[in-house]
């Protein structure tokens, strides 16, 4: 009997309409088009502008599209996993208020925070669900209003995120496609390089912390970029040995979208040509945990059925991986 595995049997992403582009950063803070372009390949990013909306609005607008696309009724998930580090509240979970604004009245659902490889870990998680008979139907998220955290003073962050998300449909599949295997990892040793200082129990807010800044996203970009390159770069590679798959066997490499150096250096660890790559960072910056679903929202049209992805993550905590998949499903 075949074993039973997650497939990805559909993909929507969603951005807002408004572009900040390079143009426009260089009137807010001293850079340049060249000077973000050529360290990290963006020439825009969306922001999602207006009172109350939040991460949420991202993942309604991706999910409404899934189910549309996918022909599948609210009813019929099962649950629903978003991964975010930018949820609308603390409590409610985002996954709720997701569930109950699209008419999921039979799902459960919780946030899962891995920074930038938060949808890789959902992915993994959903999958379990899916593996063990449980579901039938799991919806992962990855969506993130990164412009709540950050500081448009600060040069060195505010070229890099934008907001903007996804949303993928697993379902089990008897047929030799879907999840084949993944590799996650993470070390709170590198906490101190990328994280929020303030916002959380430790250091809850204060007119002190505020006055600080403290509630925006804090960088050591030198460090988390060599650690970046290096284990994401790892990673990749590891889960191809793992599975004897030689870079002929790869047909794309879905990469998070932080800096196109640290995906050129992962795809080059591989021995994939450019061609293989999928790339958009240049459109919508880093997302965060919504950069890969977006990929794959990019790309489907040019998916077939059968095909080998390797998708491949890093992010602050630190946390990194790679998940190995067959896609399931011919364009459509």
């Amino acid at each position: 009997m075949n074993k039973v595995r997650a497939a990805i049997t559909g993909v929507q992403g969603w951005v807002p309409d408004y572009a900040l582009t390079n143009a426009e950063l260089e009137t807010m803070v001293e850079t340049t088009d060249e000077w973000i372009t050529s360290r990290t390949g963006i020439k825009e990013r969306r922001i999602l502008k207006g009172k109350d909306q939040g991460t949420s609005v991202i993942g309604i607008n991706a999910v409404n599209g899934l189910l549309k696309k996918t022909g599948t009724a609210p009813e019929e998930i099962d649950l629903i996993i978003c991964a975010t580090t930018t949820p609308d509240m603390a409590f409610p979970a985002t996954a709720n208020i997701i569930a109950d604004a699209i008419g999921a009245k039979n799902a459960w659902g919780y946030d899962l925070q891995a920074a930038c490889s938060g949808f890789l870990y959902g992915l993994t998680t959903g999958a379990q669900f899916i593996e063990t008979g449980k579901h039938n139907k799991v919806i992962v998220i990855g969506a993130d209003k990164m412009s709540s955290i950050i500081n448009y003073e600060d040069r060195t962050t505010c070229i890099i995120f934008g907001d903007g998300g996804g949303a993928v449909l697993l379902e089990p599949t008897l047929d030799d496609n879907g999840i084949m295997d993944t590799i996650l990892h993470s070390d709170g040793a590198g906490a101190q390089f990328l994280h929020m200082k303030a916002g959380g129990s430790r250091r809850p807010a204060t007119m002190e912390t505020i006055a600080a800044k403290e509630h925006y996203v804090h960088q050591e970009g030198s460090a988390v970029f060599k650690f970046a390159v290096t284990n994401m770069a790892e990673v990749s590679a590891r889960i191809m040995e793992n599975n004897n798959l030689a870079a002929e066997d790869i047909s794309w490499l879905v990469p998070h979208q932080a800096n196109k150096r640290i995906i050129d250096a992962t795809a080059n660890r591989m021995g994939i040509g450019s061609e293989k790559v999928m790339l958009n960072i240049h459109k919508y910056g880093n997302t965060t945990s919504g950069t890969i679903p977006l990929c794959l929202w990019d790309y489907e049209s040019q998916l077939k059925k059968g095909d080998n992805l390797i998708l491949a993550s890093f992010g602050g905590g630190f946390t990194w991986g790679s998940v190995y998949l067959k896609w399931a499903y011919d364009p459509k």
